[in-house]
């Protein structure tokens, strides 16, 4: 698994990210734009820092700077994550992109659907939930949490199949549509919990996991 991770300037989990980051989890680390004064906060030099920069108000002077004109059609985070596959990273973890501005939250879930159809894993850290995509046939494993809320919501027109077990109230091949609210608002139970369909594009919003970490630490 190769992983690069992705910090913008919306509000950002800074603990998940440097828990990663000292452990040398992270392949690469981009900081999108004002996602600079995180990883700086952090302790991280980035390998690239990308954007219009007009968040961070000026240029930073690194030797692996992107910088884009304001007047363009992709959002900062469209080309970071453009270069993150041009690398051919198979994983990419997203902070800084939940919440803040309404609008450029659904450009982050809306962009996160695009690269998880072209065979990418994303997951999204917010301060108090994970985002993650799921393309039917396929279903997404839940980690035992002795409590939190697990919301889906299609991001495809219908989505058919949709299973939910192991938490507080059951999914039995339900048929959901981007119109509808049918999955907000399930409860975690402390059991392991499994999010699927047959057919479709779920949005899973869910307590934060932490992956297994490697050994050695992160050096710089």
């Amino acid at each position: 698994m190769s992983v690069c991770a992705l910090v913008a300037a919306s509000e950002c989990n800074e603990e998940h990210f440097k828990t990663l980051f000292d452990a040398g989890f992270f392949d690469e680390v981009y900081a999108v734009d004002a996602g600079f004064v995180y990883t700086k906060a952090c302790g991280c030099d980035p390998d690239l820092i990308i954007g219009d920069f007009d968040s961070l108000g000026y240029v930073p002077d690194a030797q692996r700077t992107a910088e884009y004109p304001c007047d363009k059609d992709e959002t900062d985070l469209e080309l970071a994550f453009d270069r993150a596959r041009m690398r051919r990273f198979d994983t990419i973890y997203v902070y800084g992109a939940l919440g803040g501005r309404i609008d450029m939250t659904l450009a982050t879930m809306q962009t996160i659907v695009r690269y998880a159809q072209l065979g990418i894993t994303v997951h999204v850290i917010g301060l108090a939930e994970q985002l993650d995509v799921v393309i039917g046939p396929d279903a997404l494993e839940l980690p035992a949490h002795k409590d939190g809320i697990v919301s889906v919501f299609s991001a495809s027109d219908v989505c058919e199949g949709v299973i939910e077990r192991g938490l507080k109230y059951a999914f039995n091949d339900e048929r959901i549509t981007n119109t509808t609210v049918r999955g907000i608002s399930n409860e975690m139970t402390g059991l392991p919990a499994v999010i699927g369909l047959e057919k479709g594009v779920l949005w899973v919003f869910h307590p934060i996991d932490m992956p297994e970490l490697p050994c050695t630490p992160h050096t710089d």
